[in-house]
């Protein structure tokens, strides 16, 4: 996919002009033509988008494996089998609100700051346009830009970040950007609402204690995946749900939060994780909260034999994205 080309600032979708949705599965095999996200139009070819899907192939911050620059398209390949009926959330949102494919956001990997700077300036294009994004990562880098972008349209804005690891540290080898440091970074930025943060899913070692002392200084309330076993997703998600209340929220998925029989494909797993059901389900119990944007990050293709990490990510985004919709077509 190329880089997203600046468009004009489209109109909302009216209720004269039905979305376009994906490609019909009954004439077209859904291992064919081009793989967009769920096989849906790109953005060029729609006259305005409420949701844009947008890969952002960079792996420039990871510590441990690369390959996640290949996410993006490993879950816009694994997204074909996805169907236009959401049975989970009783909605079909592709014909709620027009969703699309942007393409991706082509970032130089050879340096962080540029980088950066590029993914921030071309998801404020995006959203400058009236739509909110559904990004395909890429590192845990990218969620700084990002939110950076979504809080100058909507002011310092709530974060659910569902991920084995806090990434709140502050350094790794004196570099202040990495994908274990974008949310320490974006509090001292000022563009997290600190009275609702949320880490899901954590688990493993640690460098220290002071790790944790750290994060709640941030103002992050943490549910480990032991909390959500023992809790169960219910619980969980009634929890989140009180602490964001009608706040803007960003929600931002490392799939590494799944376990690694769930999720073998990413760049820093760890044993005692969440089961793909429950990530879906604890997300499917936000609705009705106000969900700005998401992401969908660490997904590194290579480790995977068999799309298996893949196929999560792309069920979070169909999932994140039936939300999106589902507020879109209520606010009309």
């Amino acid at each position: 996919m190329s880089t997203p080309t600046p468009t004009p600032a489209p109109t909302p979708t009216s209720e004269a002009a039905a979305p376009r949705g994906p490609v019909d599965a009954s004439r077209t095999p859904r291992y064919a033509g081009f793989a967009t996200f769920a096989r849906l139009p790109r953005l060029d070819e729609v006259p305005a988008a409420d949701v844009a899907v947008v890969g952002v192939p960079f792996d420039t911050g990871v510590s441990y494996r690369p390959g996640a620059r290949f996410g993006g398209n490993a879950i816009r390949e694994a997204s074909r089998l996805l169907r236009p009926y959401n049975p989970a959330q009783d909605a079909s949102p592709f014909a709620l609100a027009q969703v699309a494919d942007a393409g991706d956001i082509a970032a130089n990997p050879f340096h962080i700051e540029e980088a950066i700077e590029t993914i921030q300036g071309q998801a404020a294009e995006l959203l400058g346009t009236g739509a909110r994004l559904m990004t395909l990562g890429g590192d845990h880098t990218i969620a700084l830009p990002l939110l950076r972008a979504v809080a100058a349209e909507h002011g310092p804005v709530a974060l659910l970040h569902f991920d084995a690891h806090l990434d709140t540290w502050d350094t790794y080898f004196g570099a202040a950007y990495t994908h274990g440091t974008p949310f320490r970074r974006a509090v001292e930025e000022g563009i997290l609402d600190t009275s609702a943060l949320s880490h899901v899913g954590t688990r493993g070692p640690l460098y220290g204690k002071s790790d944790l002392s750290e994060d709640q200084r941030m103002g992050f309330g943490i549910v480990t995946s032991a909390d959500v076993m023992r809790r169960g997703v219910d619980e969980v998600a009634q929890q989140l749900r009180e602490r964001i209340g009608d706040r803007p929220l960003y929600v931002s998925v490392d799939i590494d939060v799944l376990d690694p029989a769930h999720a073998p494909g990413t760049g820093t797993p760890e044993a005692g994780g969440m089961t793909s059901r429950e990530l879906l389900e604890i997300l499917r119990g936000l609705a009705g909260c106000h969900l700005v944007s998401a992401d969908v990050v660490e997904v590194a293709p290579a480790y995977d034999h068999a799309e298996i990490t893949a196929v999560a990510a792309s069920h979070t985004a169909y999932e994140l994205t039936t939300l999106m919709t589902r507020q879109i077509a209520e606010a009309k």
